[in-house]
């Protein structure tokens, strides 16, 4: 198992504001890890490619987990704080959405890479919920993703903190003030 107590990971389900919360904090001189999801979609959309989440979901999430895991790997060594936007059970999450059969590769990834205990949880916020040419999910679909996200980053043995509903420098406060009490 690898354990790295400085990566934090914000997550939750999509429009959440953990994008613009990830900005705040590399604003502020933080280091922060993009989503790599999106990046996946963009990628296969100007190739044509079929990892796509309404395409192949299959191929989409092996590729998620192998970038995620890249992504884990490449900044696990260096110097905390950082803060990554989604997690490696962040994938797992998502083949349990799509009801994935064969998880346990995923599973295992979970439980072999590991981030700070204290993860950072962004609830469902229908007022800043938007969909663009990557996310494609109803707000209903986004209430959904933050309950399984929940579910696995609890069962995974991780501490979720609820980020209020609050503007993004409050939000980004709010994580800087979890971080500096522990």
């Amino acid at each position: 198992m690898l354990n790295s107590k400085g990566l934090y990971v914000i997550t939750g389900g999509p429009g959440t504001g953990k994008t613009s919360l990830i900005e705040a904090l590399e604003r502020d001189g933080l280091k922060t890890i993009k989503e790599v999801a999106r990046d996946i979609i963009k990628e296969q959309q100007q190739q044509g490619g079929e990892a796509l989440p309404w395409k192949n979901t299959g191929l989409y999430t092996k590729i998620m987990l192998e970038r995620s895991v890249d992504s884990y790997l490449t900044h696990a060594k260096e110097e905390g704080p950082m803060f990554f936007d989604r997690g490696i059970p962040d994938t797992l999450a998502y083949a349990r959405l799509i009801e994935l059969d064969d998880r346990e590769y995923i599973e295992l990834a979970v439980d072999k890479y590991r981030y700070s205990e204290q993860v950072f949880i962004l609830p469902p916020w229908e007022s800043i919920y938007h969909t663009d040419k990557e996310r494609k999910q109803s707000f209903d679909e986004a209430v959904d993703t933050y309950y399984v996200m929940k579910d696995v980053y609890e069962k995974a043995g991780y501490t979720l903190i609820e980020v209020p509903e609050l503007s993004v420098k409050a939000r980004k406060d709010f994580i800087i003030d979890c971080i500096n009490s522990v």
